[in-house]
């Protein structure tokens, strides 16, 4: 075998092992804008998971939220009060917000900032 083919196998060989490792890695760790490739946090579930026990629902616009890891930020910081339930769409960058209770615009920003993101509208539907 030529040299130059050699090292042509060779350079191709690590490019290949360097794809693999990346896609393998995304995978058990989940592709993220802003996490760094580190693990997606933790679900949280809120503590009633009947829809039926949730009166009222908002939808909320959030700039800032561009990964499955943004998302679960967000969904976390609401679902770990009590009497709230959030599930957040990337996509369309709202989050539909049940409450068993009214809840201000304040607390909603308040809840959104300190996830990391910013609050741009809030709509009661």
């Amino acid at each position: 075998m030529e040299p130059g083919n050699l090292i042509a196998y060779i350079v191709l060989a690590i490019i290949v092992a360097c794809a693999v490792w990346g896609t393998v890695h995304r995978i058990r760790h989940g592709s993220s804008c802003c996490g760094g490739h580190d693990p997606a946090p933790k679900k949280v579930k809120p503590s009633d998971t009947n829809r039926n026990h949730y009166r009222l629902t908002y939808s909320l616009s959030v700039d800032g939220m561009h990964c499955s890891n943004c998302a679960r930020r967000i969904e976390n910081a609401f679902n770990r009060r009590d009497g709230l339930w959030a599930k957040a769409d990337i996509g369309q960058k709202k989050v539909e917000l049940l409450a068993k209770q009214e809840i201000s615009e304040d607390e909603c920003r308040e809840i959104v900032s300190g996830a990391g993101y910013t609050l741009l509208s809030i709509k009661r539907m």
